[in-house]
């Protein structure tokens, strides 16, 4: 019997033994938010090492959660989910609004991580209504961050998914959003809103008016703030 075995015939304990691992619901979530190259997903759950996630992902694959799959060349490698782990996503998606109904915002916001703040709202980003003829960039500011960690931009352009840089591109800025970052992910994740960070100052814009006016249109928020 392996170490990680309960030794009982209950599903829910064989579910566990499978999901249980850490990080491995983590990774699915970011396998089910569109990443499927090691980096992308790796940057989806910034506190896994390399070794870690290399190694999760042997262990995923070898119980039927991802598939790995590489380019005639061996050049590209990809993973994804297998039907089986698909069967999951609406059941910890559940659990997730279940943990924003019943845990604690205090909790909920006691690690903060900007990167992983930045990452995830990249993904919500409607561009609609941003300009479809040129490049916009936003740059996201987090002023009691060291200064190294402070800044990150959101770029898009016509027809590309919106890219995130963690170091200047040289782009002209066309929206600066200056953010305490507790208030941020509170407002992003739903334990407050945009319009109330932005009315007690912790949210501040300077820029093109639009963009600033319809913040709270374009930026989105995460999937559980509904709940």
């Amino acid at each position: 019997m392996s170490n990680d075995s309960y030794g009982q015939f209950c599903p829910v304990a064989k579910a566990c033994e499978v999901l249980e691992p850490r990080w491995t619901l983590l990774i699915l979530c970011e396998m089910w938010s569109g990443s499927t190259r090691f980096n992308e997903i790796r940057r989806g759950v910034p506190g896994m090492s390399p070794t870690l996630l290399s190694k999760r992902f042997k262990e995923m694959e070898a119980r039927g959660l991802i598939l790995r799959s590489e380019n005639s060349s061996g050049s590209e490698i990809a993973y994804t989910t297998t039907d089986i782990a698909n069967d999951l996503e609406p059941i910890v998606h559940a659990l997730g609004k279940w943990a924003h109904r019943n845990i604690d915002a205090e909790v909920t916001l006691e690690h903060l991580d900007a990167r992983l703040l930045m990452w995830n709202m990249r993904r919500k980003i409607k561009t609609d209504a941003w300009s479809k003829k040129r490049r916009t960039v936003v740059q996201f500011s987090y002023p009691e961050l060291p200064s190294g960690e402070q800044s990150y931009w959101v770029i898009a352009k016509p027809g590309t998914p919106v890219d995130l840089c963690l170091s200047d591109p040289g782009h002209d800025v066309d929206l600066y959003v200056s953010a305490d970052l507790r208030a941020m992910t509170s407002a992003w994740i739903g334990l407050s809103s945009f319009q109330s960070e932005i009315a007690h100052d912790r949210i501040s814009m300077i820029g093109d008016k639009l963009l600033a006016v319809t913040l709270t249109d374009w930026l989105g928020r995460s999937s559980f703030a509904a709940a």
